[in-house]
């Protein structure tokens, strides 16, 4: 296998275990590219990025520009001579300059199988709109949001279970394992790109906060499936004593009810149960403010929901 001179682009968690593969592996990672460092936490220091620090330990020179349309930045970067650049959620824009620098160009490491979303939130609208698959794409990357050419797609089934947390940690794995395999036959006839189709594509807007309000005229199974999608982030909602009662996990009932929707009918160890616009919801897993997250049967140690209308 050809040893490659690598430039590595990312920034949060998703974007860790491909650089971790990379550094494990018979090519060299000569630069780490990741957005400028920001006050985080309630002290709001300045602290570094999951991807940093991982550079930073390894000993790998780190890049931190604002921008990459800078000439000073571009210039910097091409002095790199890489043979390949990989971008993980790297957060910024690459423009055609730096795109056409290395020998083999840009790989992008994609959470969805493209082209069903393309945009900044794969993972969460995908289980949002109830996709019963998801996966990860290798691209090549070309100026537009999520158009290149796929070079490896590895598919990822979504359960009932599933959340927002659980798939991105098996898609930062499956990509690293992907990307791994692409750059073993990148210079060889068995690279096959594919050009995407664009009638199949969907974008998937960045999560916002407003839209964590749950509505419960909505139906069981889209209201599970937002709850799942939005966790750990946004994080579901509705209103308890005028307070937000965050939601983490839920799952759809086989039993109806006749009563309005947002009326809780039940409450267990197991589970509180809403009724919906359509169908039975129950979630077991909630947090209320300045509280840490609970399992609905500690909730229920000298608290009741029943009969309540949420919100309430």
């Amino acid at each position: 296998m050809k040893k490659l001179k690598i430039i590595y682009a990312g920034t949060p968690d998703f974007a860790v275990p491909a650089l971790h593969a990379l550094i494990q592996s018979e090519h060299q990672v000569v630069a780490v590219y990741t957005q400028p460092d920001r006050p985080s936490g309630r002290g709001r220091k300045v602290q570094f990025g999951p991807v940093k620090q991982v550079a930073v330990d390894a000993g790998i020179a780190v890049e931190q520009p604002s921008s990459l349309k800078d000439e000073d930045a571009q210039a910097v970067l091409a002095n790199y001579q890489a043979d390949v650049m990989v971008v993980a959620a790297y957060g910024l824009i690459l423009p055609q300059r730096v795109l056409d620098m290395p020998t083999y160009g840009c790989l992008n490491i994609h959470g969805s199988l493209l082209p069903r979303w393309r945009g900044a939130a794969p993972i969460h609208r995908a289980i949002q709109a109830g996709d019963k698959e998801t996966g990860v794409t290798i691209m090549q990357m070309a100026a537009g949001l999520d158009t290149g050419d796929m070079l490896l797609k590895v598919p990822c089934s979504i359960t009932v279970e599933d959340t927002g947390q659980t798939i991105h940690d098996k898609l930062a794995s499956d990509g690293a394992d992907a990307l791994l395999q692409v750059l073993k036959i990148i210079d060889t006839d068995e690279l096959a790109p594919e050009v995407q189709d664009e009638a199949l594509t969907s974008y998937a807007h960045k999560l916002e906060k407003s839209e964590a309000e749950i509505d419960w005229s909505q139906s069981a199974q889209q209201i599970d499936q937002t709850i799942r999608a939005f966790n750990p982030w946004p994080v579901a909602f509705t209103r308890f004593n005028g307070k937000p009662l965050r939601i983490f996990m839920s799952k759809v009932e086989s039993r109806e009810s006749a009563e309005t929707y947002g009326t809780v009918i039940d409450e267990r160890p197991e589970g509180i149960s809403v009724v919906t616009g359509d169908g039975v919801v129950s979630f077991s897993r909630l947090q209320l403010p300045g509280k840490k997250a609970m399992d609905v049967k500690d909730f229920l140690n000298g608290r009741s929901l029943l009969d309540c209308k949420l919100p309430c």
